[in-house]
Order: C-alpha cells, then sequence, then structure tokens
C-alpha cells in the first residue's frame, strides 16, 4: 500500500522521478487519511484528493486536457473519466474526490472508446500541421491522442469550425493562435486563480466558445500583465513563447534562480546548447510555486543583448576614448592605481560598494577584499538606500535583521495590513499570492498616500485605505498602537511571556498619551479617526494578522523608527511565531537581503556581527590571515562626503549604479569627479560606469554559479546557463584583483566561498551547496538547532532574549511643504521596469514603459494650467528636472509621483539628501517640490545628455587613444 502520510508534501518514495508531473489538481492539505483502490493498487491519501491526483502518485496516468496541479478541477474536458464501483456511469476523475474504501477502474473497453470520442470530437476542430506546428514534440493535445489510441477522424472538416481564427501577435513575447485554441479554459483559470489579473474569459457557449481578451482588444491592450501564466497552461500551441516559434523546442534544462526582485523565483531555464529559449517557472520553486512575472518570465534578453562589453578597458581620465585591453592589463592598473592612492593619502582613502545583483558568494569576497586587502571597513551596500532601517529596526525589537515569514505563510493570514508597498508592481508573484488569499476571504488594510492597485481590483478590494500625507508614517502606526491599547485590544499573554517587561511597560505608558490618538494625528497623517481606529480593531482583533512593508516605509527620515513601531504594533497584537503572522519587509533586489547577510555594511561583519567585538574579529583573522581594522568604516553617503573634500579617492564598485540610483545626482555627480580612481564592475556602460577609470565586465546570472538570498531569507542556487561572455565570472576576478594587490583567495569553486561563509556564520552554519541541491533551497538560520532551515522566525522565543518595545516619537521630516515648494513628491517602481531600469530598458519591456512621468492630481493640474503629456518642470531644493505631466486621480492633491526607471528623467536630481537619523538611509519618499509648465526638458537633462552622448561616443572609439602610463 502506498502511504500518503504528509499533508503538505508528497512522501519522496512516491514522488514521480520527474518533479515536474503535472499531477492534474491541488493537493488537499486535510490531515485526514483515506484508503482508496485504483486498478488493483491500494493508495493512502489526505481526504479531499481527487482520484485523479491520487492515481498519478501511483503513477497511474489517466488522460487529462483541462487538469492541472496548479489550477481547481474544472471538468470539462472529458478524457479523464474513470469507473467507479458503486457509481453510475463514467464520472471524471478530477472533480471527483476519493472516498474511503472507493475502488476505481482507470482502464477498460468502454473507457477507451470513450476517451476516443472525445478526443476525436477536439481533433475535428483543430488544424492536422503538427508537423510545421511550434509545440510539435511539446503538446498534450498531441500526447493525449497518442494516450488514447486515436487513429482517424471521422468528422472532416466541412462543417462549423474555429479554422480560420486569427494569430494576436501583439504581445512582444508570445503569440495567440486562435485556430489551435480547444477552449479548455486552462489560460482563463490560470489568469483568475494564479495571477488574479482575470484579463481572459470564455466568450460564446458550446461550439461557439472562444478564449477573449476584452472586449475586441488584442492582447497588448488588455488588462494583462504578461506573466505567462496562461501560456504555462496552454496544451496546446495556442499560447506559445515567440522564442519558441522561432527556434524550435529546447533539449534540455537547467534550474536557476530570478535575478530581479526580492521574491526570488525558481526557474526552469529551457536550453538549446548554451542558448536560453525560454525561462518557465519552476513548480517546486518554494518561493514562487509554478509561478511568475513578466520581468523574469520573459526580460531575461538583457544577459545577450547587444550593449555587453565583454573586454576589460582602461582610461586615465574620463574625457578620454576607453581602450580594451587583456584582464591581466586592466587589473595591474586598477592594483596600481590603489595602491599609489593609500600610498599617498592612507588606507581609508579607498573603498568599495558591493552588489544586491550579485551572489551572497561575490558579495562575501568584496567584503573580504576591502578588509583583508584594503586593511579598511569602508564597505556598504544598496541597502543602504533600501532597507537599511529593515535591519536597524528589527534588530533592535525582534533581536534578527530580516523578516519573520515564508511567502506562503500568508495564505494563514486574517488580516493583511500593507504599508509603504505595492506588491502588484515590485513583488508581483507575492502580490499574486496575496490577492488570493483575499479572494479566500482575508481583510486588507493599505496605508499609503496613492491609491495602489490592490485598493480596488477585480474580485480584491481594501476595508480600509489609510491615506496618510507622505512622511507621517511613525505618527500613523503609533495611532494604530494607541487605539488597540486604549481599547484594551493587546495581547497579554504573549506581551508577558515573550516580551521585556521594562522595555515594554515604558513604551506602554508612551503610547497611552493622548497626543497619539487618531483625534490627534488626524492633523499629521491627514487620516480620519474613526477610519484609523476602525482599522486597528480590524488588525487586533484578527486570529492572524501580517503586516507587509516596503520602501515606502524604510525611504524616510524615520524609516527606522517605522520599522520599529511596526515591530511594536505585531508584538502587543501577538503577532509574531507562527503561520499567517509576522513582519515582513519586501525587499527591492534579488539579493539585498543576501548582500546584508554577507557583511556588506561597514560596521558589521558576516551575520550582522560588530567589526568592534573582538571574538568576532579573532575569528575572521585566523580564517583570512590578516588582522582587521576594529573601527567602522565609511558608509556610501560618508563616502561622497569625503571623496568631495579630497580625503576619499578611489571606490571598486560592483554591480551598483550609484549615479543613477542614489539621492541628489548631481552631489553624486561631483563625488564620482572627484574620485581618481573609479573601478566599475558591471554588464552595460551604466551611468556610474561613465565617471570610471577602469571596466571590468561582470556577468550576468546565466553565467555563473552561486545562491541568493530572498526576502524570507530563502537561500536559493543559482546555476551557470552559458560560458561567462567576458571569460570569468564576477567572484573570479575580485579573486585576480586581490592576487594582484599580494592576497590570494584559494577558491575553485562557488561553493567552497559557501564553506567558508557557513564556517564563519553562525546562522548559516548548516549550509551547503549539496544541501541546497537535496532541498531545493534553505531559510537561514540554518544550523545544528535548526538543520533543515527556519521558515518561521520566534516560534517560541526571540533570538537569544525577549522582545523588546521601542519608544517610536514621531519627528515630522524637514521636507515640509511651503510656498516655495508646495507640492511633496513620492517615487517608487513599476510592474514593467526594474530599479533603474539598465537590464529591463534592453528588453521588449520598454513597450509598456519607455520613460518615466510625473503623476499630479487633477486639481494640482488645473491649478498650474498643466494638461495630460505636457512638460513639467519640477524643482527642489537639490535640482530641477522634467517629465511629461500624468493627470490621475491615483495621487491625493498636494502629492505627485514619479518612478525612476530612466536615467535622462533625472528623478534623483530633485531628490535630497535627507536621511534616516539612524542609517542614513534616503528620504526619497518626501521631497518638497514645485511643479510648473515647461517647453522642453532641464538644463540638467540638456547637460547631462551631452555628457552621456560624449561618453558612448569614447565607448564607441575604444583603442582609438593610447592610454598614458601611470
Amino acid at each position: 500500500m502506498i502511504n500518503y502520510f504528509d499533508p503538505k508534501k508528497e512522501p519522496a518514495a512516491v514522488l514521480p522521478t520527474d518533479l515536474s508531473k503535472d499531477l492534474g489538481t491541488p493537493l488537499s492539505k486535510s490531515s485526514v487519511q483515506v484508503s482508496v483502490q485504483i486498478d488493483g493498487v491500494n493508495i493512502v491519501v489526505p481526504e479531499g484528493t481527487s482520484v485523479l491526483r491520487a492515481a498519478a502518485i501511483a503513477d497511474i496516468n489517466i488522460p487529462k486536457l483541462c487538469a492541472s496541479d496548479n489550477l481547481e478541477a474544472f471538468g470539462s474536458c472529458r478524457l479523464c473519466a474513470v469507473e467507479i464501483e458503486g457509481m453510475r456511469g463514467m464520472p471524471a476523475s478530477c472533480t471527483t474526490p476519493v472516498k474511503d474504501g472507493m475502488k476505481v477502474q482507470t482502464q477498460n473497453t468502454k473507457i477507451a472508446k470513450l476517451r476516443r470520442d472525445v478526443m476525436e470530437l477536439y481533433i475535428s476542430d483543430h488544424p492536422l500541421d503538427c508537423l510545421t506546428c511550434p509545440a510539435n514534440g511539446d503538446c498534450e493535445l498531441q500526447d493525449m491522442a497518442g494516450a488514447v489510441g486515436l487513429r482517424e477522424v471521422r468528422y472532416g472538416f466541412e462543417g462549423k469550425n474555429h479554422l480560420d481564427g486569427a494569430t494576436d501577435s501583439s504581445n512582444p513575447y508570445f503569440s495567440f493562435d486562435d485556430s489551435k485554441c480547444i477552449a479548455c479554459s486552462r489560460c482563463v483559470r490560470a489568469c483568475e486563480e494564479v495571477q488574479g489579473t482575470f484579463a481572459l474569459t470564455v466568450e460564446g457557449r458550446g461550439f461557439d466558445s472562444r478564449i477573449s481578451t476584452g472586449q475586441d482588444q488584442n492582447f497588448i491592450e488588455s488588462d494583462c500583465v504578461s506573466c505567462g501564466a496562461c501560456v504555462q497552461a496552454c496544451p496546446t500551441a495556442t499560447l506559445t513563447e515567440k522564442s519558441v516559434i522561432d527556434n524550435g523546442q529546447p533539449d534540455h534544462s537547467i534550474i536557476t534562480t530570478c535575478a530581479y526582485c526580492g521574491v526570488g523565483c525558481s526557474f526552469r531555464a529551457d536550453m538549446q546548447g548554451d542558448k536560453v529559449l525560454r525561462m518557465v517557472p519552476d513548480k517546486n520553486g518554494q518561493a514562487n510555486q509554478g509561478h511568475s512575472c513578466v520581468k523574469g518570465r520573459f526580460a531575461f534578453g538583457y544577459a545577450t543583448h547587444q550593449d555587453r562589453i565583454t573586454s576589460p578597458m582602461i582610461r586615465d581620465n574620463i574625457e578620454q576614448d576607453w581602450r580594451e585591453v587583456s584582464w591581466e592589463e586592466a587589473l595591474a592598473f586598477a592594483a596600481k592605481r590603489l595602491t599609489d592612492i593609500q600610498k599617498e593619502h592612507g588606507r581609508n582613502s579607498i573603498g568599495a560598494i558591493t552588489s544586491s545583483r550579485c551572489t551572497n558568494e561575490e558579495t562575501y569576497l568584496v567584503q573580504k577584499l576591502v578588509r583583508a586587502v584594503f586593511q579598511n571597513n569602508n564597505v556598504d551596500t544598496c541597502a543602504r538606500v533600501c532597507h537599511s532601517p529593515t535591519g536597524y529596526g528589527l534588530k533592535a525589537t525582534l533581536n534578527e535583521s530580516a523578516g519573520t515569514q515564508t511567502f506562503e505563510s500568508v495564505m494563514a493570514t486574517d488580516v493583511v495590513l500593507i504599508i509603504g508597498a505595492n506588491p502588484t508592481d515590485a513583488h508581483p508573484v507575492f502580490g499574486s499570492l496575496l490577492k488570493r488569499r483575499l479572494r479566500q476571504g482575508a481583510k486588507l488594510i493599505v496605508a499609503d498616500p496613492r491609491s495602489i492597485d490592490l485598493i480596488d481590483s477585480p474580485h480584491t478590494k481594501a476595508q480600509h485605505h489609510l491615506k496618510l500625507r507622505p512622511g507621517t508614517n511613525v505618527a500613523l502606526i503609533n495611532a494604530l498602537a494607541h487605539v488597540i491599547v486604549d481599547e484594551g485590544l493587546e495581547d497579554t499573554e504573549f506581551i508577558n511571556h515573550r516580551c521585556d517587561d521594562a522595555s515594554f511597560q515604558q513604551w506602554f505608558e508612551h503610547i497611552q498619551d493622548q497626543r497619539h490618538s487618531p483625534e490627534n494625528t488626524m492633523a499629521i497623517t491627514g487620516v480620519d479617526a474613526s477610519e484609523l481606529r476602525a482599522a486597528a480593531r480590524l488588525y487586533a482583533s484578527a486570529k492572524n494578522g501580517a503586516i507587509y512593508y516596503g520602501l515606502g516605509v524604510t525611504e524616510h527620515s524615520q524609516g527606522s523608527s517605522s520599522v520599529m513601531a511596526i515591530a511594536n504594533l505585531a508584538m502587543v497584537t501577538g503577532n509574531i511565531g507562527r503561520e499567517g503572522v509576522g513582519v515582513n519587509p519586501l525587499r527591492g533586489q534579488n539579493n539585498v537581503q543576501g548582500s546584508c547577510d554577507m557583511g556588506s555594511f561597514p560596521h558589521e561583519l558576516p551575520g550582522y556581527r560588530h567589526v568592534g567585538d573582538e571574538n568576532t574579529r579573532n575569528l575572521f583573522e585566523q580564517e583570512w590571515q590578516v588582522s582587521l581594522d576594529s573601527e567602522p568604516g565609511l558608509r556610501i553617503p560618508n563616502m561622497f562626503e569625503a571623496a568631495i573634500h579630497g580625503d576619499f579617492k578611489g571606490l571598486y564598485c560592483q554591480g551598483e549604479d550609484i549615479a543613477q540610483s542614489d539621492p541628489n545626482t548631481q552631489h553624486v555627480q561631483k563625488a564620482l569627479s572627484s574620485m581618481q580612481c573609479i573601478i566599475v564592475q558591471d554588464i552595460f556602460l551604466n551611468e556610474t560606469a561613465k565617471y570610471a577609470h577602469i571596466f571590468l565586465p561582470g556577468s550576468s546570472f546565466m553565467e555563473k554559479n552561486g545562491t541568493f538570498t530572498n526576502a524570507e531569507r530563502r537561500i536559493s542556487r543559482v546555476r551557470k546557463l552559458m560560458p561567462a561572455l567576458a571569460g570569468k565570472e564576477d567572484w573570479q576576478v575580485t579573486i585576480e584583483l586581490a592576487k594582484v594587490l599580494g592576497y590570494n583567495m584559494n577558491y575553485q569553486h562557488p561553493s567552497e566561498i559557501m564553506d567558508e561563509i557557513a564556517r564563519l556564520t553562525p546562522t548559516f552554519n548548516g549550509v551547503s551547496y549539496q544541501k541546497l541541491d537535496q532541498l531545493g533551497s534553505l531559510q537561514w538560520p540554518c544550523n545544528e538547532e535548526a538543520p533543515l532551515g527556519t521558515p518561521i522566525m520566534h516560534t517560541e522565543s526571540f533570538v537569544g532574549e525577549k522582545g523588546k518595545f521601542a519608544i517610536t516619537e514621531y519627528v515630522p521630516t524637514q521636507e515640509k511643504a511651503n510656498k516655495r515648494f508646495p507640492l511633496l513628491l513620492t517615487t517608487g517602481r513599476i510592474l514593467s521596469q526594474y530599479n533603474v531600469g539598465a537590464q529591463t530598458r534592453r528588453t521588449d519591456n520598454q513597450i509598456w514603459h519607455d520613460q518615466d512621468v510625473l503623476e499630479i492630481h487633477p486639481n494640482d493640474a488645473e491649478d498650474r494650467g498643466i494638461n495630460n503629456g505636457d512638460w513639467i518642470g519640477i524643482a527642489s531644493r537639490a535640482g530641477t528636472t522634467a517629465l511629461l505631466a500624468h493627470i490621475s486621480e491615483r495621487v491625493q492633491p498636494g502629492v505627485v509621483y514619479t518612478t525612476f526607471h530612466h536615467p535622462l528623467s533625472g528623478a534623483n536630481v530633485v531628490t535630497t539628501e535627507n536621511s534616516d537619523w539612524a542609517t542614513n538611509c534616503p528620504e526619497y519618499k518626501v521631497t518638497a517640490v514645485q511643479a510648473t509648465k515647461v517647453d522642453e526638458p532641464s538644463q540638467w537633462q540638456a547637460d547631462y545628455e551631452q555628457f552621456s552622448q560624449r561618453q558612448e561616443q569614447y565607448l564607441k572609439n575604444k583603442n582609438g587613444r593610447q592610454v598614458a602610463e601611470t
């Protein structure tokens, strides 16, 4: 008897050999077991399991077309009909749940005839062009015709049929061939159940049924978000990737991890030789569970784009042509420059910035280079400008610098509180999972100055939208907490057993003060007191309440205070330490969590241990065989200031584009122009590289082995799909630079780097490539206490001690609207583009967002005589830029909004150097500005376009001018 004993996971002994095998219907999570006999085989499965799935577990393959194990059973194709003892007719096995003692027969003459007749009807309305069809060899309809033994079609094609259906090729990534559609509805159900967009529907009835994207729209004009769920679900060539149409079927596949946002989706890269044909979301991916977004699914072409730089380049100054050189010459040139700078200006005159897009192993080596070779702690990472307040705030309260849950945990949540995050645009795969839970009945509270899609989208509505003014997060969260303690809604048992009493009493006295009441904070936040009280009651009364937050919380002058206030809110309600609750930061880039874990901050060694701790420092000194500096180094803003003052002269920048991503662009440009040696390691000549003296070509995620760590603390393998175009992977480049500087790093493979990380970092002690390959992924802490990782943090206790409540006093930002700058600018992301756009701008995602625009409320536009599409000059105390106007009620009066995906938009020309009091995270989300109608781009944009064109010409002229000896 096959015993299915674990309601969450198929036992390894009965898993199909092919882990990608479709079991037909979703997993039942019932803990009640029932026994069923199928074709004489006794099987024990959870109650609620379909007959189709139970048979598939036992490797009894019942034909199917409309069924898939990521979709609810539908029962339309009738191919999966079976006979069940005591039951009339031949029911569909996909919609029939097993019962204890049930006896099922899946094969006999009567069943076989029914299946052939069904298939004959399908084929009678389907083009018989299998030999030239792009799905030939990968077509479920073709496979099922063979499986049921169909040999003839009696009906011909003379009658009414769909063979003249049109092909819609409007989407840049896939086509829709209506003539090949069998109306199984799998694409419609995938769009509804998996993605949650509801962009597709079945139009007509019976034989006239056809799939439609809306009212006579094509795909590109419809609500489709190009996630690819419909393409993945399609059993025929109706929905097919254009890459497959152009190149044919793949010959092998490799599992890897997406290099876009912090969700960390697992993908099956379908290959022809070393060419990637398509990225298909891995159904066994523990972060994405077989789903994807437009970026990870389709926008991977940047990795082989013609703009890729694949040879090292050097020059004496930034007004010279680049000169291509060998790796040896480039590294020698870089080493001499860095050495000379330190000799003249001291060892603290150089530093490095690690990348949140590179692997853990590569990031670890860069911070090791700084500490062991540069002999200082001048290393920082892009988390400085996004989630550094998360590390500070969660460490101060929950004693660990990371989120508490798995993404899947949201499926056990009753009330979701989203603060300063836009999951459907910035973390779309998690956004789809969240929408699924909301459709099941969970309640939603959104705190955001802007109306995000989740507030009102198909089949999901927020119960409360707390439309606060930018910069007032702390006042709002304190008001929520005040209502909870004022109305006696706190979880006293959790507080008494899990939290530090002294800090709670101090906080309790602080938060009870009437100045924190919704009535008294309403003038600050702009949120109606009764609305806020209702939201507080909803969250506090939930059986499971979860908080998800993003850069709209951290990128403020009170970012760290906001994170601590969120942690206070979770602790006071007992929403920590189990499924469906927690404090969940939505990390922006694919490895921003990992770059922090690896010791990329100037005050911390890997594992968030202070450089001043002697025991920790001794551990690394013994491993690295060097003495380490005990004083924290420079943060990124400090590096800029020191460069302008003449004290910081050399920067090794791996995979970050600080010239575009950091605030007050003109200040950053001045700092970069002040340095004597800038080394950029990247795949394109990005905006920072235009100020560089040495360019070391990087490798994309397709060209390397390593690991990424996502927002769940999930460590996943990145696997090499093709040779590094520049001949070296990023980790190898760092090793060779260290060697030229006189320090040997002896690694032959990234797995050896991870072994060193595991030896030195307590939360990674149990991590190895072997274990990752065996289990798919691991969530740290992973050590002797948790050998299989830690999906949910703080289940029994907080790390080492009790949770600490923090006093979070609201302090108004210096960025206040006034007569000169009456509007508040806030920034964010859009679905089709990613961060500074260096990757997505080099793909067909440009079709959806080819420039940044300024969203402005109709009232503010009317006051200024601005019409949709007008140029708007945006001025702040930092600078001026210009964007096209997009008049929208998504923003409230007095607030304007833009994205920052295009360098010439100059969004960060106007953002200021205001920053978080604890971490220097810039206050991107609050900039006082004026908006006026103008006729053309700003002077900065004109000047920078000229500079950029000049730098592009220097690249084209490479090898044209010799670099002087230095």
